[in-house]
């Protein structure tokens, strides 16, 4: 949920007309969300954006559920996926119910011979490993580690590495991806107890025309399915544009923690939502400071979601050993909490360097066959005791 941007010209007033230096009509496009209720933006082309040359077979890209029982503690090990010269190729779905669809991704290469559309979801790509630059209609900006890269449905889009070595976590959602309530005021601005601000933000910047006439190919993602659709005309070719719909990203880095004498509960560290699932940053951070408190967290029952924690880097006070780009499920209905020891050793401690990103959905979430390859064995008994602890279960 950005706020107002606008790069480029455009005319004075919207829907009127406006026209290229030989006097034809630049064409708008209103590029807007759950219809016309959420936010949109207004998108000046120097041609018609709907000049389709020809449409490809469609394929599938639908995950692969499991059969087995579901309600299990389970953890896999990200980083193990394998690279892909393709970006889109790269992409293995690891957990998924009807509002979100988590995936890992090694891509090696740039996207050259395409561009991608996501018509199904919101798309945030959290960039573990790598470098490189967002492009789009709406202007480029750079990323790199630790970046939430936000880009709306329907956002065509091209991304540039700068080398072969990236590891992305990606989050779909099938609802809009939003700053929480909480944070904003009924006009939309970040509060002051907001742990962002609009500062922190970073819009596309670069904005380049291009007014080129070829054949221009869509991978378009739809209901789990790829159209390849061949374009007459670039899709960056817009003199101008203005609105709330456009790509961001955020740094987890500049995620400012909410901290207090006694252990706060993960709502405190939420930095995205969506219908049906949230996202939360753990930032390094200073422990409680209460003279008895505790700073590993308590075993909870998480009822009513399904809890999924990605490491990111540092060690995790509640667990005895975690790799990175590790991803854990807990489902709602049997209780988690810290591993043996990790209570006792996290006494005393003053502050801590975890990084990591949480996704909790209210919906049950399904593991994919694709991420069985990468499951770590009997995780389920890390809790039994130190012996069987996460150092132990990851050799």
């Amino acid at each position: 949920m950005p706020h107002y941007h606008r790069l480029g010209k455009i005319p004075r007033k919207r829907h009127t007309q406006f026209r290229r230096p030989d006097g034809e009509l630049y064409k708008e496009e209103l590029f807007s969300t759950e219809g016309f209720a959420n936010l949109y933006s207004n998108l000046y082309h120097i041609h018609q954006p709907t000049a389709i040359l020809e449409i490809g077979q469609p394929y599938s890209i639908k995950p692969e559920i499991i059969d087995d029982i579901q309600m299990k503690h389970r953890s896999f090990q990200g980083f193990k996926v394998e690279a892909d010269d393709d970006y889109l190729q790269s992409r293995v779905p690891m957990i998924t119910n009807a509002d979100v669809q988590i995936s890992m991704a090694a891509p090696r290469n740039s996207m050259e011979d395409y561009f991608f559309k996501n018509a199904d979801a919101d798309e945030v790509i959290f960039i573990h490993e790598g470098d490189g630059t967002l492009k789009t209609a709406y202007g480029s900006f750079d990323f790199t580690y630790g970046d939430y890269v936000l880009i709306p449905r329907g956002t065509v889009y091209q991304m540039k590495f700068k080398s072969e070595k990236n590891k992305h976590l990606v989050i779909e959602s099938f609802s809009p991806v939003v700053y929480p309530k909480r944070y904003r005021n009924e006009l939309g601005q970040l509060l002051e107890h907001s742990p962002y601000c609009e500062r922190d933000i970073k819009q596309p910047t670069d904005f380049e025309t291009h007014d080129e006439t070829g054949e221009f190919l869509y991978l378009i993602k739809k209901e789990g399915m790829i159209y390849p659709y061949t374009y007459k005309y670039h899709p960056f070719d817009l003199i101008g544009w203005d609105g709330f719909h456009y790509p961001y990203a955020l740094s987890i880095h500049d995620f400012e923690p909410i901290t207090g004498r006694i252990h706060q509960p993960p709502p405190v560290h939420q930095t995205f939502s969506g219908r049906g699932f949230v996202i939360c940053s753990f930032v390094p951070r200073k422990y409680d400071y209460h003279p008895l408190s505790i700073p590993a967290p308590y075993a909870h029952s998480n009822i009513d979601s399904d809890e999924v924690m990605y490491y990111v880097d540092g060690q995790f006070m509640s667990k005895g050993h975690v790799d990175k780009g590790q991803m854990s499920l807990h489902p709602g209905g049997i209780p988690h909490g810290p591993t043996p020891g990790a209570t006792e050793k996290s006494l005393g401690k003053e502050g801590t360097e975890e990084l990591a990103v949480m996704i909790d959905t209210f919906k049950p979430l399904y593991v994919t066959k694709q991420a069985m390859k990468y499951e770590i064995d009997d995780y389920y008994l890390c809790w039994v005791n130190k012996e069987e602890s996460m150092a132990n279960l990851t050799e």
